[in-house]
């Protein structure tokens, strides 16, 4: 590649090339960098236009002017161009003369500097240490009860907190009556590293981010039409206000729109559910009282475009020109003539909202140590919500992805929109940090969906494969930052999910700030040995969130019979025969099978009369085992793996052609409460866990303690 393009790539943070999952250097064609250069509005399609923006670029870094947004870490000072004066976010006037001090307060300030007024953010050194627990993995749209509405909603949610928080697994069943009362006896003036009982300490659930209100409806999680706000598809209709102040005829009529859950071998049909809540909710709306359309611009702007999509469709890009900005004259015009639609939505959100703390004060009222764990998808759907409102901040026809790896031997293109490096740092992060504090403003933890997207993303330009993009780098200590100075005001932990190709950086990154990686059975392997074994629980990782396997990976079951394998080659996702995946999946089992059994966690089958080799039951329990056996601070068990789920809830590099997002769990919330699999398991990952200590109050933004009703 020529090298002006090089340098220039790098000047713009292109990358020209990458190290792949099998850790080879793969070069990246100069027509990819072109194309990325120019969605960052470098022209760079001649030599001469390389040569002039360029010089561009050396001359700006020359001028050794102040970045646009300067984000210092807490105790570490530095250097200005010249006397300098920080307002902070509180209005206090420090005079700082050439150099930023190590003591400046936390938070968003403003820093003068000769003719440059720029964002100052200070952010914590790091986090505190999160308290070692465990809890459940959840794919909220998956649990149901007898008064769910087609799917898992928030009611539910509350109720599950309820039980996994409250007494567990144990007091549930008549034969745990005996334990509980003495483990309970146990624990008064017990040592600090004393199991109390089998109460979880985390729900770490799937995002539950917006969708258009459009049919038909996404099923999926990850490709929301906006990050900001809630999807409404998970209120539950008769826990509102308004239902619950309806006559008997309007809650009658509002009742009977409720759909049958189905059976779990039926799938969730998001359209019929939303085409039903949404019915039930505009009977209800007479009642919600006066909605102020001013209190909160953001989500009045949501509720603007809802209103829009129902009118045009979801796809802003394809509305009338004069509609595609929404600070512009006919957006304005059509929002006087769309009031009461745009007060709906606004009430919806406010619902969510409502709905949302009910569940966080479940989780503090039981005193979870971490509580509810939202997940942060990577990016939004780029004709959607937050493409309309944010698009000054988006890479306008990039689309993120990743390169070709193992499980995904073609590359993924998610089709989701990617911040502008640039764009993020010149408006001082704003968007950003806007949407860390409407996901954070319910949580006691943020799991950050492939983290990794804060130091680089993989960025697919127009009409390329997935696996013809290249990465773009991001200001990884801005963002790292900002996310630990929001979480550290919510009082929250946070998880990044660094799995597959990912820098050591990024891990390292992540450990000095006290926040945590991820661990995943599947991978925990000792690459560098013949045969790739599976290492030993004691040599997990400390500070990482463990569990057995993800949303995007086979189930325990499913890995263990193989189902994996055979579904990817009927997809078409196998660069490799069957014959060759099955056996390698075949060596797998065996492999975890040999450390199982060499560590204690499984029986050796000469043990067992007339029992030649272990049972899927056998092994799915031993893999417990080893999970609570791991010095991971948090460690997490899914229901569909402890209830022998056989198919993986997303196969990623596929969108119509494999159920995603729409497999209900095997068993209701009541069958799960006394499920006897579902006891075992609590008792396993409880067994290797401190004693819970009642959880911190959290602190707000204000100073002041936030209890559990706040």
């Amino acid at each position: 590649m020529d090298r002006q393009l090089v340098a220039l790539a790098r000047a713009h943070g292109v990358a020209t090339w990458y190290e792949d999952s099998r850790h080879e250097r793969v070069a990246v064609s100069a027509e990819t960098v072109v194309s990325v250069l120019g969605l960052l509005d470098v022209d760079a399609t001649t030599p001469e236009r390389i040569a002039a923006a360029l010089a561009s670029a050396r001359a700006s870094a020359k001028a050794r002017r102040l970045p646009p947004t300067i984000v210092l870490r807490s105790g570490v000072g530095r250097p200005l161009p010249g006397p300098g004066v920080v307002t902070t976010e509180e209005g206090e006037r420090l005079d700082v003369g050439d150099a930023l001090p190590g003591d400046l307060p936390l938070g968003w300030h403003r820093l003068a500097c000769g003719e440059q007024d720029v964002t100052l953010v200070v952010v914590p050194h790091r986090l505190p240490a999160a308290a070692p627990t465990w809890g459940w993995m959840l794919q909220l749209y998956a649990l149901h009860s007898a008064d769910s509405w087609g799917m898992g909603d928030l009611s539910d949610l509350a109720s599950l907190t309820r039980w996994a928080g409250g007494r567990g697994a144990a007091g549930q069943h008549p034969a745990d009556a005996a334990l509980d009362a003495a483990v309970d006896a146990a624990v008064d003036g017990a040592a600090d590293n004393v199991v109390d009982d089998t109460r979880a300490g985390l729900i770490l659930l799937n995002p539950l981010h917006a969708v258009g209100p459009t049919h038909p409806v996404p099923a999926s999680p990850y490709s929301p039409t906006s990050r900001r706000f809630t999807n409404p598809l998970y209120l539950s209709v008769t826990e509102t206000a308004a239902f619950r102040g309806a006559d008997a005829d309007l809650a009658g009529r509002v009742a009977a729109l409720r759909p049958p859950m189905g059976t779990a071998s039926d799938l969730i049909d998001y359209d019929s559910v939303w085409s039903a809540k949404l019915a039930a909710l505009e009977l209800l709306f007479p009642l919600a009282g006066p909605i102020d359309l001013d209190a909160d611009p953001d989500v009045t702007s949501f509720a603007t475009y809802c209103a829009l999509a129902e009118r045009n469709g979801p796809d802003w890009r394809t509305w009338a020109p004069e509609l595609r900005d929404p600070s512009s004259d006919a957006v304005t015009a059509a929002g006087g003539e769309l009031a009461d639609r745009i007060a709906f939505f606004v009430w919806l959100q406010r619902l969510c909202a409502e709905q949302l703390a009910t569940v966080a004060s479940a989780a503090q009222e039981t005193g979870m140590p971490v509580g509810i764990v939202h997940d942060l998808a990577v990016g939004v759907d780029p004709s959607g919500a937050d493409g309309w409102m944010l698009r000054d901040v988006l890479a306008t026809g990039a689309r993120v992805g990743a390169p070709p790896d193992a499980f995904n031997q073609l590359g993924q293109d998610w089709g989701l929109a990617a911040w502008r490096p640039d764009r993020l740092a010149e408006t001082g992060y704003a968007a950003y940090r806007d949407l860390l504090r409407r996901v954070l403003s319910h949580a006691g933890g943020l799991r950050v969906d492939h983290v990794a997207g804060l130091f680089r993303l993989w960025w697919i330009p127009p009409g390329a494969g997935a696996a013809n993009g290249t990465y773009v780098h991001y200001d990884a200590d801005a963002m790292l930052g900002i996310l630990a100075l929001e979480a550290e005001r919510a009082g929250a932990v946070v998880i990044g999910e660094d799995l597959g190709t990912v820098q050591p950086a990024v891990s390292r990154a992540l450990r000095s700030r006290n926040m945590l990686g991820s661990t995943v059975a599947w991978f925990a392997r000792d690459w560098d040995r013949p045969g790739s074994p599976f290492l030993p629980p004691d040599q997990w990782p400390r500070n990482a969130l463990a569990s057995i396997s993800t949303h995007d990976l086979p189930t325990a079951y499913g890995f263990l019979t193989g189902i994996h394998v055979h579904a990817r080659a009927e997809l078409g996702l196998l660069t490799e025969s069957v014959a060759v995946e099955q056996a390698r999946a075949d060596d797998d089992r065996r492999q975890l099978v040999k450390m199982l059994r060499a560590n204690g966690f499984l029986l050796d089958t000469s043990e067992r009369p007339g029992q030649r080799s272990p049972s899927d039951d056998d092994i799915v329990m031993a893999m417990h085992a080893a999970l609570a056996a791991s010095p991971a601070r948090l460690i997490a068990a899914s229901f569909y793996d402890v209830l022998g789920e056989l198919r993986q809830p997303n196969m990623p590099g596929t969108t119509d052609q494999y159920p995603n997002w729409r497999m209900p769990l095997p068993a209701a919330l009541d069958e799960i409460r006394v499920d006897a699999r579902i006891r075992q398991v609590a008792r396993l990952l409880a067994t290797g866990r401190p004693r819970r200590r009642a959880r911190r109050p959290r602190p707000s933004r204000l100073g002041k303690t936030a209890g559990p009703g706040d």
